[in-house]
Formats: structure tokens, sequence, C-alpha cells
């Protein structure tokens, strides 16, 4: 072969960058169809319809098989800081000075009336409507040195006419089970002798010993068989 071989090269994307100098070529989008918008969507009775029959094999819950909704709201955190403030101080002032503590409430706490005596008359003596008019301390005593020394006061109360007294024997912290001397003051205040000159007793303020101290309201006579 002579001359150019030119003829023998096949280009067929070469008219291609002719065109590509040009103006881009533009992709055609395709059209957006609009969503079908029902006449009836604003419609609330056709709205109510649709929902009914789409609930109609629903089954309502029985009433007495519903859970309460507990609609408490939670206190917002001044409160519930107040709250725990409020708290702690009322904690620190009961044991630092006893305030809000209830005797009458508390398991070591006893009282009594005698025969046919309204039990108001031992709440009223703890509650310190009698005036105190002698008193004696039987604490850190052997029982029967503790009886004979109660003997004697109760029987100089009543020779003096004493109407209220207070006996302090302790709360029996350190006896091995219940409170010994505690225990026999309210079984000589209720049987034998002196039980007939008892109207009422009950446990002391904490000013005056509290459940370590009992008040007791003595007659001005004994209680006879008759007057029973």
């Amino acid at each position: 072969m002579n001359g150019s071989d030119s003829y023998l090269k096949y280009n067929p994307f070469g008219k291609l960058k002719n065109v590509l100098k040009g103006s881009p070529l533009s992709h055609p989008r395709p059209p957006v169809k609009k969503a079908a918008v029902s006449k009836d969507a604003d419609n609330p009775e056709i709205e109510e319809k649709v929902f009914l029959e789409a609930m109609q094999d629903v089954n309502p819950i029985a009433r007495d098989k519903r859970t309460a909704k507990n609609v408490k709201d939670r206190p917002p955190d001044k409160v519930k800081n107040g709250l725990e403030t409020d708290t702690v101080a009322q904690l620190k002032n009961l044991v630092m000075y006893g305030e809000g503590f209830v005797i009458s409430e508390t398991p070591e706490y006893m009282e009594g009336t005698g025969r046919d005596v309204h039990p108001e008359f031992a709440r009223r003596l703890h509650r310190g409507d009698f005036s105190i008019q002698a008193h004696i301390d039987l604490h850190g005593l052997g029982v029967a040195e503790a009886k004979e020394t109660f003997e004697a006061f109760l029987k100089g109360a009543v020779t003096s006419g004493k109407r209220a007294i207070l006996i302090i024997h302790g709360r029996g912290l350190s006896s091995p089970g219940e409170p010994i001397l505690k225990n026999k003051v309210r079984e000589w205040l209720t049987r034998g002798h002196w039980r007939k000159w008892v109207i009422a007793y009950a446990s002391a303020q904490s000013c005056d010993g509290g459940t370590g101290a009992t008040y007791v309201l003595l007659r001005h006579r004994p209680i006879s068989k008759g007057s029973r």
C-alpha cells in the first residue's frame, strides 16, 4: 500500500467531540404525578364512617379490668427540697430537744385506772392536767429496797392528803429482759393494798422522766367493798 493509511482508521465517535463543545444535553425528567385528592377528605361524616367501619370488630375493655392512670404530678424540685429540709429539721429537733416525740404512741407507754374509773382520767393525768404534789426516785434500787421506799412514800402521801404524785423508776434498759422495777411499780399500784387508793396512773411527760416515771392520781379515801 502506498500513501496514507488513514482510510484504515475507523472512529465512529469522532463527531461527538463537536457536539460536546456546544450546549450540554438536557435530560428530560419524567412528569410528577399529583396525588389524587379525594373530594371527601375534609368531610367529617365520611371520616366518622370510615372510623366506625375500621373499629367494628374491636371490643372495648371492661371497666373493672381497666388500669387507672396515675395522674399525680411529681412535686417540683423546690417543693421536694423544701420537704426534705423540713424532715431533717424535725429529726434534728427530735434528737436534740425531744420535739415531736409522742410518748403515748410508744410501746413503753403505760396507763391504767381503778375500778369503775373512766379512761379519760389516765389520759388527762398524762397530759399534765393535775399538778404534781410529791415525787420519789426509785431508780437504781433493788426490788426489796424499792418496795420498802414505795410503801413509805405512798403512806406519807395519803396521810398528808396528796392527790397527784410522781414515781421515778427508770425505763429498765439495763435489764436483761423486761424492765423489772417499772413492772413492779405497776404491780404495786394495781394489786394489794394500794389499788384501793389509785384513781389512775400513766407514764409521765418527757419533762418529768417520760416512760421512766409514772404519774399517780390518788383518792381522798380508799375504795371500800360497799362502794364497789
